[in-house]
C-alpha cells in the first residue's frame, strides 16, 4: 500500500507544479499602465506633428532633417522645434551627430498627441543613435 501512495503523489505534485507553471506564462489584462510595458510611439497617419528635438548632451550637435534642411548646430540644452508630417510628406527622418564624433542616444517621446520630443543625450557605446524615422504607419523608428 505504501508503494501506490508515492506514485499519487508523485504524479498530483508534477501535476500541481505544472498548473502553477502554466500560469505563469498565460497573458492576462493589464491591470494598472506600469504593469502593461511601454507601448511603441505611434502617430495617426498623415497627421502634422510638432517635432521637438533637444540637446541633453555637453556639446554641440548636427541635425538634419532629410531631404529637408541643412544641418543645423543645436547647443547643450537648446530645443529645435519644426512643423513635419500631412498628405504632402507623411513620412520624414531627422539625422543627428555629435561634432566631435562622440556616441549619442536617443530617448523619444509622445508629449501630446501631435507632438514628438527627441532627446538627444550622451551615448555609451559606439556608432549609438543616428536617426529618427517617423514611417508612413505612423510608427516612430530609432536607428
Amino acid at each position: 500500500m505504501k508503494m501506490k501512495f508515492i506514485p499519487i503523489t508523485l504524479v498530483a505534485a508534477l501535476f500541481l507544479l505544472s498548473v502553477d507553471g502554466h500560469k505563469k506564462v498565460t497573458a492576462g489584462s493589464c491591470v494598472a499602465a506600469s504593469s502593461c510595458g511601454a507601448q511603441p510611439i505611434k502617430f495617426v497617419p498623415g497627421q502634422r506633428i510638432t517635432v521637438e528635438v533637444v540637446n541633453l548632451t555637453q556639446s554641440l550637435v548636427q541635425i538634419q532633417q532629410l531631404y529637408g534642411t541643412d544641418p543645423l548646430a543645436v547647443i547643450p540644452g537648446q530645443v529645435q522645434s519644426f512643423v513635419r508630417g500631412g498628405n504632402t510628406n507623411p513620412n520624414f527622418s531627422v539625422a543627428f551627430w555629435d561634432i566631435q564624433g562622440l556616441p549619442l542616444k536617443v530617448n523619444v517621446l509622445k508629449t501630446d498627441s501631435r507632438t514628438l520630443r527627441i532627446e538627444i543625450l550622451p551615448g555609451a557605446r559606439i556608432p549609438g543613435d543616428r536617426a529618427v524615422y517617423l514611417q508612413d504607419d505612423g510608427r516612430v523608428n530609432i536607428m
